[in-house]
């Protein structure tokens, strides 16, 4: 490992424990900074609205470290905006944010366009789909950016277990973006989750950032954090033990051809000949092909949208 990773690990990585919910406070208060938590879901009505209800609970009403909560529905065909409603978030529809913008399928879509959806200084992203879900989750990734200047971005890290078997979660992450990143950024070789879905940052950051619209956001911009504000702006937090519903083989086969995509743009700003996936499945007449395309588009920077410009200068 890179000497400057193992002193970054001594001096970006930090507990949840390490910043006591009295003391992020007061640094709210001093900095005057807000806060605003966004939730992209698709059919999450079993956990959406267990995650909204904890977060209000505990970080608006018994102290007010968080002043939004917004749920980005990327197209739910279940309850998920009726159940994220009526738990207190403010729910938009993915389409009617930027709507001269045709959306296109993929999560980093939503986080995109979550920036127009939101005033926070701070933006603190957190999946849907989490089981058994903490408030240490949001308070202990927004920490670092009330208390500590020079931070920009903090992700979560946490423990993923695989059914039964501690550890074994984040099956992408080890076969194909650990990889990637010791390889191409090893600076970036200390993040233990860096695909990880729980992350804050100030949104001066993100508006300057391009957004994959699929499964490559989250490597893409660390990526691009990475060149942009240097490493020591860079952080992660533990939060403990983060359960969450898995995705099968194939699934996870497309989300690391996504992410291999993302990391090949940042390489070389390449050409794919082909930019797509073929996986098999057994049928009748045996294993049948079925080719998916792989996520190649990206939003540019949120700053270079006419209408989050006039925003910010209203």
């Amino acid at each position: 490992m890179l000497e400057e990773v193992e002193r970054w690990l001594r001096t970006r990585s930090w507990s949840v424990t390490d910043r006591p919910l009295h003391q992020i406070m007061a640094a709210k208060r001093a900095t005057g900074q807000s806060v605003s938590v966004v939730l992209p879901a698709l059919n999450e009505e079993g956990t959406v609205g267990d995650i909204v209800a904890i977060i209000r609970h505990d970080l608006m009403q018994q102290v007010p470290l968080v002043d939004e909560i917004v749920v980005v529905d990327s197209g739910s065909t279940d309850r998920t905006s009726e159940v994220a409603a009526a738990a207190g978030a403010t729910v938009v529809h993915r389409d009617g944010i930027l709507p001269r913008i045709p959306t296109v399928p993929g999560k980093g879509e939503v986080l995109w366009r979550s920036l127009l959806a939101t005033r926070g200084d701070i933006v603190c992203f957190i999946d849907a789909d989490l089981k058994e879900f903490s408030s240490d989750f949001v308070s202990g990734i927004v920490g670092p950016l009330l208390t500590t200047p020079g931070v920009d971005l903090v992700k979560a890290m946490y423990d993923r277990p695989l059914g039964a078997a501690a550890g074994q979660g984040g099956r992408v992450t080890e076969l194909m973006a650990r990889p990637l990143l010791n390889m191409h950024w090893p600076q970036l070789a200390g993040f233990v989750q860096p695909l990880g879905g729980e992350y804050a940052a100030r949104r001066t950051l993100l508006e300057q950032l391009p957004f994959p619209v699929g499964y490559g956001v989250e490597l893409g911009m660390l990526v691009d954090a990475l060149h942009l504000v240097g490493l020591d702006s860079l952080a992660q937090v533990d939060v403990g033990v983060r359960k969450h519903r898995h995705q099968d083989g194939q699934a996870l086969g497309r989300m690391s051809a996504a992410i291999y995509r993302t990391a090949q743009l940042r390489l070389a700003r390449g050409h794919l000949i082909r930019p797509s996936l073929t996986q098999f499945e057994r049928g009748e007449d045996g294993f049948e092909p079925r080719t998916y395309s792989v996520d190649t588009e990206e939003r540019p920077p949120m700053i270079e949208i006419a209408e989050y410009a006039a925003r910010k200068a209203a």
